[in-house]
């Protein structure tokens, strides 16, 4: 673990970065999932209605992908935005947005995204009412294990967490934990993490 460092909030951080490239071939892919990937957007929002209690009135979706989320948004929410580094267009009806542009929002969303950040400490700075997370569960049994762990992804998943580590984060920069779980796992469960959770997903609340 060389190239890796735990943070004292318990995240684990890569040191040297040589960035990869998102372009439209990277958030193209996600269109191989096919229904899979419209059942998990479908559940995604499912789950965030039930801890909100309500209907969102704005949303954003930072890294978009393929903007499957942002799909099954438009349906309901009034105001859906996308944030992306990447050239792939949002769905008709949506607005692309800069995190810059983040203002007076109900909702933002890091599906599988924040952990290619360089710096996640933007959180702290968004104006907006919620955060959804979803991230790689990062067990780390063991310096073999995490080497070897299908989601360590070197150069573009940056940060690694489990359940204590997220929320610790998440406590630091402004935020507090309203729902944590691993919901997605229906739908992305690995069977080589031997009854492991795969994906950890939460709802945090600015304080």
């Amino acid at each position: 673990m060389n190239n890796y460092e735990v943070l004292p909030n318990g995240v684990i951080k890569q040191r040297i970065v040589n960035k990869i490239t998102y372009d439209y071939n990277y958030s193209n892919k996600y269109n191989q999932y096919g229904e899979k990937g419209n059942y998990l957007s479908y559940t995604r929002y499912g789950v965030l209605v039930g801890v909100l209690g309500r209907v969102p009135e704005s949303i954003v979706d930072v890294g978009y992908g393929n903007g499957s989320f942002l799909n099954v948004c438009k349906e309901t929410v009034a105001n859906v935005y996308g944030c992306d580094v990447s050239d792939y267009p949002v769905p008709e009806g949506c607005k692309k947005i800069s995190l810059n542009d983040i203002s007076n929002i109900d909702v933002t969303c890091f599906f599988d995204s924040l952990e290619h950040f360089e710096d996640i400490t933007i959180i702290k700075d968004l104006d907006t009412k919620y955060i959804f997370i979803s991230v790689p569960w990062c067990h780390n049994l063991s310096d073999e294990w995490f080497m070897n762990w299908y989601h360590r992804r070197e150069n573009e998943h940056l940060y690694h967490f489990n359940d204590k580590s997220l929320v610790k984060f998440f406590n630091e920069n402004g935020y507090e934990c309203l729902y944590i779980g691993c919901f997605e796992d229906i739908i992305r469960k690995n069977s080589s993490l031997g009854g492991l959770p795969n994906i950890l997903s939460a709802v945090f609340r600015k304080g």
